[in-house]
């Protein structure tokens, strides 16, 4: 029985499915407010009013060395607005929610929404290429289009966009209620905390808040996109999965096809092979008739070898060893005969060795 915590999670009941937010009357108004007060935003800039030289007034007004003591602080609390470091916690926990509630719904809005931001946010900071405080040239100035990419922030944005996916992917309206506040919280922080570094103006941030609010409360319109993407992330897994399965059939073997043999076992066969092949060669050509000659010769040696040279007619002179006694021996008839000195039968009188003449007979009553 396993007892990890893993195995204790799967007997936990689950958790109720994450509803789909919908584009309400409430939201689309709220979205057509945001974007109202977001080009105001832009058009007070670009007309150099009231916004700009509260943003000179409160940068001269250097607030990191009217408050030293807590800059320290506040140079790490800054992190939370970080895309990379928020990124990537908030993106555990939604894994975990993806794995718990067998849906990838909580990853794929994430990255829906930093993408997203990172559209529109980046094109806006590169249109109006505005400069930061620390290198603002002139007094009064918008410091627009200068190479700048400060407005709008995108500390505030990424806050506003990264601790308000829980809110939005919340699973009940209490824990969304809470999340909600929570993540005005650190946004707020976040900006004020920029401007207190001198890394912002409050144009940008103010400008940051609404851009990360635009995404928020335009995410259901990107919800069929996500849906779509998680269904075909999970076909390609099954086929993936079923394609892992299926087993190649061996290949059909043919027959009558000769099969590759080591190079020291065919070297054995061709040695125990060889002298069978010379004798059946010199009777094969024997017996068809072609001119042949054989010439044998016995040899003493220490072990007691035999050696024929076998000469075909335009052949080579190939050498022949017997075998051992550990080696198998031929066949009687296919050993090679050797004439004996003498014959071992006895002699007869009334007969005469082969190749001799023949003695003319008697003539009958002599």
């Amino acid at each position: 029985m396993r007892t990890d915590i893993f195995a204790r999670l799967d007997r936990e009941p689950e958790p109720p499915k994450i509803e789909t937010p919908r584009m309400s009357p409430h939201r689309i108004a709220l979205f057509g407010g945001t974007l109202a007060f977001y080009l105001a935003i832009v058009i007070a800039v670009l007309m150099s009013s009231w916004l700009v030289t509260l943003d000179w007034k409160v940068m001269l007004f250097r607030p990191y060395q009217q408050w030293p003591s807590i800059h320290a602080f506040l140079d790490y609390y800054v992190v939370l607005g970080q895309r990379g470091p928020t990124a990537v916690m908030v993106a555990c926990w939604l894994g975990w929610r993806s794995w718990r509630q067998h849906t990838l719904r909580p990853l794929l809005t994430l990255g829906a929404s930093l993408l997203l931001l990172n559209v529109t946010v980046g094109a806006v900071k590169i249109g109006l290429g505005r400069l930061g405080p620390h290198y603002a040239t002139q007094i009064g100035s918008a410091e627009l289009f200068a190479g700048g990419d400060i407005f709008p922030s995108g500390h505030t944005a990424n806050a506003v966009v990264t601790w308000g996916i829980l809110a939005y992917l919340a699973a009940t309206p209490r824990a969304r209620r809470y999340l909600s506040a929570m993540s005005a919280i650190v946004s707020l922080g976040v900006g004020l905390t920029t401007v207190y570094l001198g890394t912002h103006w409050l144009s940008d941030v103010v400008l940051g808040w609404a851009a990360g609010l635009l995404i928020l409360l335009g995410l259901p319109w990107v919800e069929p996109l996500i849906t779509r993407a998680e269904n075909w992330i999970f076909a390609a897994r099954e086929w993936l999965s079923a394609r892992g399965r299926t087993v190649a059939p061996p290949a059909p073997v043919t027959t009558g096809v000769p099969q590759p043999v080591a190079a020291g076992r065919q070297a054995a066969v061709e040695t125990a092979r060889g002298p069978a092949r010379e004798v059946s060669g010199v009777a094969s050509g024997a017996t068809s008739g072609a001119p042949s000659t054989a010439t044998s010769g016995a040899a003493s040696g220490a072990g007691g070898h035999q050696t024929a040279v076998v000469t075909a007619a335009g052949g080579r002179p190939r050498a022949y060893t017997a075998p051992t006694a550990h080696q198998g021996h031929p066949a009687r008839s296919e050993r090679t005969p050797v004439t004996p000195a003498g014959s071992r039968r006895p002699p007869h009188a009334d007969r005469t060795p082969r190749g001799g003449t023949t003695p003319a007979r008697p003539a009958a009553g002599s």
